[in-house]
């Protein structure tokens, strides 16, 4: 079964449905005692009714199985606002060389809480699906084969997310340098290094140095 908090934004979603769950029972027993029974048996039985139905549609995703030919190379790139950086660019290049590669880049949608928090999230799509076509366009300039997606807010559950249907050989996160990466202060490579059975590349891409 699917879990409800698996993402940032699935949480924020399942702390609104529980406070609204809890009200309405309150309001109700406020109204009348009888009346807030009522609505607590009713509500409970929609959030069994739920889950119970969840339990029975959903089937389990297949992780993808990473290739086997040694001439194919098979790279997941998670990157956010340092996709277009010229040190990604570089380490996609050289990882590459000499192979048949077969690239996927997943790309974040970072939404603030507050936006998160009332399922805006078109801004942060939008805005993930530029930078993610500039640097696809840039790749195929330069011969190497990728294709891109937007992935969850939550770059540990997008490379999750991804890892369902591309089995890489290698997953290149891309970051700021220290002291100016939100990914590094919330130990997202490390976790990602604990969580999954892949190598994985840290690629630094200072944005400040590139520009100038």
């Amino acid at each position: 079964m699917r879990n409800p908090v698996r993402s940032e934004s699935d949480a924020y979603r399942f702390l609104l449905l529980t406070v609204a769950y809890f009200a309405l029972i309150v309001a109700a027993a406020a109204i009348e005692t009888w009346l807030g029974l009522v609505v607590f048996l009713a509500l409970t039985a929609l959030v069994v009714w739920r889950v119970l139905r969840l339990r029975q549609d959903e089937a389990p995703l297949p992780t993808a199985a990473a290739a086997t030919s040694e001439d194919v190379r098979r790279i997941l790139v998670v990157a956010n606002e340092t996709v277009g950086g010229d040190e990604l660019f570089a380490a996609i290049a050289a990882r590459s060389e000499g192979v048949d590669e077969e690239v996927l880049v997943v790309c974040p949608a970072l939404n603030s809480p507050l936006r998160t928090w009332v399922s805006d999230e078109d801004g942060a799509r939008e805005a993930a699906q530029r930078r993610l076509d500039a640097t696809l366009a840039r790749l195929a300039a330069a011969g190497v084969e990728a294709r891109g997606e937007v992935g969850d807010g939550d770059p540990v559950q997008a490379i999750d997310d991804a890892l369902r249907t591309f089995g890489p050989d290698e997953i290149v996160i891309s970051t700021h340098p220290e002291g100016r990466s939100n990914w590094l202060e919330r130990g997202v490579v490390s976790i990602a290094r604990e969580r999954f059975d892949v190598p994985i590349s840290h690629v630094v891409v200072d944005l400040a140095a590139d520009g100038a």
